[in-house]
């Protein structure tokens, strides 16, 4: 099982709509720019991964995936009003 958190900034309204449709379909959004994915494969990592540089601009755009580990995950927290990181139950399954 392989846990990401996908971070973007994006110039355009209409690319940004685009890859944050695509992202809620891979995972949780728990920040504007900011998902948490989950994945059973590396081919479906690489299959959104191919979907996303179809769709950015890499002169301007920026996205970063960020691998978590799972000792960093016993050792993530949120803190607020939101669930604890990779919560299962929020979580889509690939």
């Amino acid at each position: 099982m392989q846990r990401v958190v996908i971070v973007y900034d994006i110039v355009s309204n209409k690319r940004r709509k685009k890859v944050s449709d695509l992202l809620e379909g891979y995972g949780k959004r728990v920040n504007r720019s900011v998902f948490e994915c989950q994945f059973k494969t590396e081919k479906i990592r690489k299959k959104l991964t191919d979907e996303l540089l179809k769709l950015l601009n890499p002169k301007i755009d920026s996205l970063r995936i960020y691998t978590v580990c799972k000792n960093c995950m016993l050792t993530s927290e949120g803190i607020c009003k939101e669930p604890q990181p990779f919560e299962n139950d929020t979580i889509y399954w690939f």
